[in-house]
């Protein structure tokens, strides 16, 4: 890896050394300077473009170019005649001023050659073949070489460090809701132009009186003979040199035509790609946000699936995965558009762990131990093996209708249902032997069927120019029905629910149904006094019923029995109403944006259970500000306040007792009040189109009062968990940042998040049966550096290095652990029809300053595709190394846990592709 860094240092080095620098100043013909003209310089010689550029904030431009060529440089500028001048390089810098005159005809201007980054306010537009080298196979492959472009490994897109809401083709919804699919799919070769379009707003009307600051959207142009055509891709391969049967087929077909669009992607293989992950489904939202994001209320309704484990990477021992996803857009008329899609994911997903856990130590008197005790409960080594299968559905229809520019009708659905099931055997320390000494394992059983509706119903109607009116209204359907069984020799909290404590082995199966019927809508008036200011008056309502009901049972002698206990039964009707109103003032003087104003909410809440009703009602005032000083026109520093109260759901307030998995009993707690909220938001960004630099910086402060935390106690490692309303308040601050700098063939960066939190939790302690409070502070730190070439015909390296740090002191219990991951990746094409690409990480995790897993993972392929041919060959190798597992740190309020995980070996597959 060193070798490999001075290898590409040196030839920066000598590219830099094998140029000379052009520049100066572009002005009007009066003197004025002229900010964001296009600077282009032609070999003569190639007639490629050699370089290019944008005049900064005072007309100044740079170009780079070659020592001793011949240049024909091109300077244009919207409503400016084209300007071009001949130049001969030397072996020293040029400086040349340019002058540009009046175009009386206002034509659009008219480039002669393609410019790789052109800027129309605040959309940027990438040509994308200036930035491909050959070897791009799918869009995430292109918006990785883009200036000020990142995309992560789970694909999702940020722009200057802000996420990218949503992607379309041809200005249609590809998907709405996920990047992913977009950037794993998508063919590279069918992309024409990449446009980023900022401060972007869905509704014409409000774009000059809301705050669209952190919306970003990627718009995809095809290239001509992709539109009005299929095109695509189909493979099909198998897993050569294996003992067991390896395959994959990838379909995926695309059509865009002015009217209508089809977009059907495919995906069936067990050599470990997944397609579309719980995870994925879990946070998908299908482009419909929470109504609490602006109002000042957090009321989210939680997800209620029991202990399914996510994948670690999207990596595990063994993968077979099935996917489908249609997506659709129609156009009946100019004014009304239709669009929607349909994603099937079904996977068989095997697992094995093995962790070591440090429990706090907080649940013991420390003062009254003797100098020589423990200062921790206990430790556990824990091996799990799980099996997975999984049958997940999303489904959404939108409507969108403007039948002129003064209204706006927008309705969707978006349905979730799926069908899931684990199956878990535990070995662990904890556990008790049988009468040969050996450890009897835990079986767990999880399944559930949850399903969701939500639609969404606006209207957006403008006036005049004075009076914008704009109603919002979303409803909300979900159904919910985990089910837990397990079973185990040892089950310390056995006589808290009921159970025969004489049962050898224990048989416990858990049935819950959390029904939840929830509608937000709100009415937003906007009064604009000039283009400058402008009144919002807002009128809501949050509306929210939810039903919850469990129950405990045993099985004994192949009998199921009801535990009659009543703190093992739920039947739980909470109802949460909330109704605000709002008024907020927004001004423009010079370069500072301010927008400031408050909610005035009143909240009632209702909580029927064990035969009683208890209401809260009480009035709340909630301001927020925001002040936005435009320093440049991409260049700016933003400062944000608000203060939000926080409720829980149904889930933290039903009394009696529910699993959470084998060692961890639950009971809610219906006296729990909200929590308040106040957060200090600080960030900057600036992107330098004159010398393609990126730098934004994050910095989030974040205090919550009366915070809904656990109250622990535990029964050796077993523990029995509520929730109170902590007395000592949780703060955390963070912090995040990019630098990022690009050249015509170079790309590097630095980054990094900080962030620091004190949190607060209650654990019952063994000695005295009295809740003590813990405080916890955790300090965690990630850094990476990455320097990235992109030439068209030499070799390209993209490589970085990755340092997490994570820091934690819980109870007295410190730890430590730091993880180096170093990477490099690396393409090129050979024998002119050969393109080889590989992907190597290594990882080594310290703790305490000592080293306790090395492990690297690395990933190679061989593509063979002749000129001008549809059909393309490869032979790809996935974890040459066969390593046998990755490595993971974690830590909460109780305990410090590391955990080995293990992942498919290496996988070799030979596979066909053929280009429509």
């Amino acid at each position: 890896m060193k070798k490999l860094l001075i290898l590409v240092i040196i030839m920066t080095t000598w590219i830099s050394m094998a140029q000379v620098t052009m520049k100066g100043i572009v002005k009007d013909s009066i003197g004025t300077p002229l900010e964001m003209a296009n600077v282009i310089a032609i070999n003569k010689q190639t007639k490629k473009l050699d370089s290019y550029g944008f005049t900064d904030s005072h007309g100044n431009y740079k170009l780079n170019l070659k020592k001793n060529t011949s240049y024909a440089v091109k300077v244009s500028y919207i409503g400016k005649k084209t300007s071009q001048i001949e130049i001969i390089t030397k072996e020293e810098s040029v400086t040349r001023d340019i002058e540009l005159l009046s175009d009386d005809a206002l034509d659009e201007v008219n480039i002669t050659y393609k410019m790789p980054v052109t800027v129309k306010g605040d959309t940027i537009v990438y040509d994308a073949d200036s930035f491909k080298s050959g070897t791009e196979k799918k869009l995430g492959d292109v918006l990785q070489k883009l200036p000020g472009v990142e995309v992560n490994d789970d694909g999702e897109i940020e722009v200057e460090g802000k996420t990218v809401k949503k992607v379309m083709v041809e200005g249609k919804d590809f998907f709405d809701g996920d990047s992913k699919l977009a950037t794993k799919n998508i063919p590279a070769d069918a992309i024409d132009k990449v446009e980023v379009l900022k401060n972007h707003s869905e509704v014409r009307q409000l774009s000059s009186v809301t705050d669209n600051e952190d919306n970003v959207v990627i718009n995809l142009k095809l290239k001509e003979g992709k539109k009005n055509f299929w095109f695509g891709e189909v493979t099909a391969g198998v897993g050569i040199a294996t003992e067991d049967k390896r395959y994959l087929a990838h379909p995926k077909l695309f059509y865009y035509s002015p009217k209508y669009s089809l977009n059907i992607i495919t995906d069936v293989n067990n050599i470990g790609e997944v397609a579309f992950t719980m995870r994925d489904y879990f946070k998908f939202t299908g482009g419909f946000r929470s109504f609490g994001e602006s109002n000042g209320t957090n009321f989210n309704v939680a997800s209620n699936d029991i202990s399914f484990l996510t994948l670690r990477n999207n990596r595990a021992k063994n993968i077979e995965a099935q996917f489908g996803a249609v997506n659709f857009s129609y156009s009946p008329k100019k004014t009304w558009d239709i669009s929607g899609f349909a994603i099937y994911s079904g996977n068989t997903t095997e697992m094995e762990e093995k962790t070591n856990s440090i429990y706090s130590n907080a649940g013991i008197d420390i003062d009254n131990l003797p100098p020589t005790s423990q200062e921790i409960i206990a430790t556990e080594t824990r091996e799990d093996n799980t099996i997975q299968t999984s049958d997940l559905g999303l489904f959404k229809v939108s409507s969108t209708y403007k039948p002129n520019s003064d209204n706006q009708f927008d309705y969707d659905v978006f349905a979730k249902v799926s069908g899931q099931r684990q199956t878990q055997t535990t070995l662990s320390t904890r556990t008790y032997l049988n009468a040969d000494d050996e450890v009897v394992p835990i079986n767990q059983l999880t399944q559930q069927n949850p399903f969701s509706l939500n639609q969404n119903l606006n209207y957006y109607y403008t006036l005049d120019d004075k009076n914008i009116f704009a109603f919002e209204g979303q409803h909300l359907w979900q159904d919910e029905d985990p089910f837990y069984n397990a079973e185990l020799e040892r089950l310390s909290f056995a006589n808290l629910i009921g159970l025969n404590v004489s049962a050898n082995p224990f048989n416990v199966d858990q049935t819950k149904r959390i029904k939840t019927n929830k509608f937000d809508g709100k009415l937003d008036y906007y009064y604009v006094l000039n283009s400058k200011n402008n009144i919002n008056l807002t009128a809501g309502a949050t509306l929210s019923d939810q039903q919850f009901d469990s129950n405990i049972f045993e099985i004994l002698d192949g009998n199921r029995n009801t535990i009659s206990n009543v703190n093992s039964i739920n039947d739980v009707n909470f109802t949460f109403d909330d109704l605000y109103a709002g008024l907020h003032y927004k001004f423009i003087t010079g370069i500072f944006t301010f927008n400031q104003g408050f909610t005035l909410h009143n909240y009632t809440t209702k909580n029927i259970q064990l035969g009683s009703t208890e209401r809260i009602n009480f009035t709340r005032f909630l301001p927020d500000a925001s002040i936005k000083i435009n320093l440049k026109k991409s260049e700016t520093l933003r400062l944000n306040y608000s203060m939000q109260t926080s409720f829980t759901d149904v889930n933290q307030l039903a009394e009696g007792y529910v699993f959470n998995n084998y060692n961890s009993l639950y009971s809610g707690n219906r006296e729990l009040e909200n929590a308040l909220l106040h957060n200090v938001n600080l960030s900057y960004f600036s992107f330098n189109m004159f010398n393609y630099t990126n730098i934004f910086g994050v910095i989030n402060y974040t205090k919550r009062i009366d915070a809904i935390k656990s109250n622990t106690q535990f029964i050796d490692v077993n523990q029995v968990r509520t929730s109170v309303n902590s007395q000592f308040p949780d703060e955390s601050i963070s912090a995040r940042f990019r630098f990022e700098k690009s050249h015509r063939k170079f790309k590097y960066s630095l980054g990094g998040n900080v962030t620091y939190g004190e949190s607060n939790s209650l654990v019952t302690s063994r000695l005295t049966n009295e809740a003590v409070n813990r405080l916890a502070k955790t300090f965690s730190q990630s850094y990476e550096s990455r320097f990235s070439t992109n030439f068209r015909e030499a070799p390209n390296f993209d490589i970085g290095y990755n340092v997490a740090i994570n820091n934690s002191n819980i109870g007295g219990v410190e730890n430590s652990f730091t993880t180096h991951s170093p990477y490099l990746n690396f393409d090129a094409f050979f024998l002119k029809e050969f393109a080889f690409t590989s992907k190597y990480t290594y990882n080594q995790v310290i703790n305490q300053g000592t080293t306790i897993d090395r492990y690297g993972f690395l990933d190679a392929d061989v593509t063979y595709q002749k000129k001008n041919s549809n059909w393309e060959y490869k032979l790809g190798v996935t974890n040459i190394l066969d390593s046998s597992g990755l490595n993971q740190n974690s830590s909460n309020d109780i305990l410090v846990s590391n955990s080995t995980y293990v992942i498919q070996p290496r996988i070799a597959v030979l596979s066909v592709k053929y280009n429509l």
